[in-house]
């Protein structure tokens, strides 16, 4: 036999969390055909000597709904190592949709997601798709660098049976059946599974809350039941706010299937909350109840300007923003008694539900990352510069917005900030590395970054667990939980997604802000170190240099259908 690719001297770390060994891979026709002894000749040899072999990490939640009809590379996510990538989370997408409520779903995105709405209607272009099944069918024709599943999302269903009422109101016992129908549709096309959100940070056109957050539970319930007539998928809800377990139970027995939810972080304002949540997770699961928590491993910040306030957006005081210009947002921000209202909120005199206090605290370390009209003020707090210039933080931030006409930005940490407590929730067996936001948020964060994070800092610098168990989060627990077949092990017979890292020098870069997106919009983007190789399906995808194939050429990525792909058998 001769191999397409073989890979020499490497230790191999499988997925499965069991001890690395040395050995080699023979990669032929897209699959593993050797695994630890390949002493065949190769078309291509990969030396790995010193080097980690695994297979290819998985991101279990990006919003690349709409950037991979313009970017089919999904940058920049298999610069990290990613080869697939779960899309359609928190019920937010781009199909099911009209032609006529593309406007609407456009603006959805730009509020809750933070996408932006230039780059948005530029790279869409003349949608090639309206249902669902037909999405799926355009993202399969037109190829992936990477292998991508989707999940069906509630937002744009609602929208597609419901219209603009789905803004409005909880939705009839026929409307319900309808959107039922099409979720099995989906499920029948090759959907993942069905995903929602119920988390009051979830804002979408206007100001107000995503269409999702209006469904009632038996809504909740009776769309999920799709998923147990054709007998697979998953469910996933992000939360947000309240984690209704009991709600979750009921799925996941509804459905028969599994269910993850978001995001079980660490909060200073309540540093005992994740070890309650973790000690639930352990008696569900081993009670036979499939529901498994999402964690990240990178602390959870969020650069925003005033012009957009994401962060801010839980705050009533905000809500009649969302349908203000920005003259009208101007005026606001001038006004003495939205600023006093503002100061007060940010005090200890200000609100005590649970939000508004983990605001509050994020906003007490919040700084200034870029000051137009000012650079001597980046990276400084607004506490320090409040405390110099003899006034509140809130008067800083707002004062230098008006100025640089709305060009600064801040960064506010959200969660996560508490290494320790992420400690212990990547030492749970069961905790599932996630919320990578990876399409999302684009000139807010970018932590698409989050498996050479996990490699680099907690593994390496931290020691917080081992390259094997690290490994096996990025890999076969995702596979299992949400039944990515084939994917996550490295296997004699399983396709070939494979990773070839340096444990030495592995590491996610600083941000940095580029404008490679349709229209010239900007998005922040962080490069990877010791990443030596990314295989997908058998073909190198990336190496040491960068891209190894062309956008505009064919690509290895699979459509993978309920988790599973077509055979690979097209050579690049």
């Amino acid at each position: 036999m001769t191999y397409d690719i073989k890979i020499t001297g490497g230790t191999i770390v499988d997925g499965t969390g069991e001890a690395g060994y040395t050995g080699d891979v023979g990669i032929r026709d897209g699959k593993i055909v050797a695994l630890g002894n390949a002493p065949d000749d190769a078309a291509h040899t990969i030396d790995a000597s010193g080097r980690i072999v695994c297979p290819g990490f998985i991101d279990i939640h990006t919003h690349y709904d709409a950037q991979i009809i313009w970017d089919r590379m999904l940058t920049v996510s298999p610069w990290h190592g990613v080869t697939t990538a779960v899309i359609g989370n928190c019920g937010f997408g781009v199909a099911p949709t009209r032609p006529e409520n593309r406007d609407l779903i456009v603006r959805t995105l730009e509020k809750v997601e933070g996408m932006s709405r230039a780059a948005l209607n530029a790279g869409m272009g003349d949608w090639p798709f309206e249902t669902f099944p037909q999405y799926l069918d355009a993202i399969e024709s037109r190829g992936t660098a990477i292998n991508v599943a989707a999940y069906i999302g509630h937002t744009p269903l609602r929208l597609y049976v419901m219209g603009e009422d789905a803004y409005e109101r909880a939705a009839t016992d026929e409307e319900i059946a309808s959107m039922r129908a099409l979720v099995r549709e989906a499920m029948e096309a090759g959907a993942l599974g069905f995903a929602t959100s119920e988390s009051p940070n979830h804002v979408g056109a206007e100001g107000r809350p995503v269409p999702s957050r209006f469904a009632s539970f038996d809504e909740i319930r009776t769309l999920a039941s799709a998923l147990r007539d054709v007998g697979k998928g998953i469910v996933q809800i992000s939360a947000g706010g309240e984690i209704k377990f009991d709600h979750y139970v009921t799925l996941a027995e509804t459905t028969g299937q599994n269910l993850n939810w978001s995001s079980l972080l660490t909060r200073n304002t309540n540093p005992e909350l994740h070890r309650d949540y973790m000690a639930k997770t352990t008696e569900l699961i081993a009670s036979g109840k499939p529901i498994y928590p999402q964690m990240s491993c990178r602390e959870l910040t969020m650069e925003f300007r005033f012009d957009e306030p994401f962060p801010m957006e839980r705050l009533t005081l905000f809500e009649p923003l969302g349908k203000m210009t920005l003259d009208e947002k101007r005026q606001v921000y001038s006004d003495p008694e939205f600023r006093s209202a503002l100061r007060r909120e940010m005090s200890p005199e200000g609100s005590d539900a649970g939000p508004i206090m983990r605001l509050r605290e994020a906003w007490a370390n919040t700084a200034i990352s870029e000051c137009t009209t000012d650079e001597s003020l980046d990276e400084r707090k607004l506490v320090d510069l409040a405390r110099e210039r003899g006034v509140d933080p809130v008067d800083v931030a707002l004062d230098l917005s008006l100025e640089s006409n709305f060009q600064t930005r801040f960064r506010i940490p959200l969660a996560n900030n508490d290494e320790k407590a992420v400690a212990e929730l990547l030492g749970h067996k069961d905790t599932l590395l996630g919320l990578s936001d990876a399409g999302a948020h684009t000139s807010q964060l970018c932590d698409a970054c989050f498996a050479t994070h996990l490699l680099g800092h907690w593994v390496r610098e931290k020691r917080a667990l081992t390259v094997e168990e690290a490994v096996r989060k990025l890999t076969s627990l995702p596979a299992d939980v949400f039944g990515l077949t084939g994917r996550g092990r490295l296997a004699v017979g399983h396709p070939a997604d494979v990773v070839v890292f340096d444990p030495q020098t592995v590491a996610a870069g600083k941000l940095r802000r580029i404008t490679d997106l349709p229209a010239g919009e900007e998005r922040l983007v962080s490069e990877a170190t010791g990443i030596d190789a990314v295989i997908v399906n058998g073909i190198v995808l990336r190496n040491a240099d960068g891209d190894a194939l062309s956008a505009d050429g064919p690509l290895p990525g699979a459509l993978l259908r309920n988790g599973a792909a077509r055979e690979w058998s097209q050579a690049v």
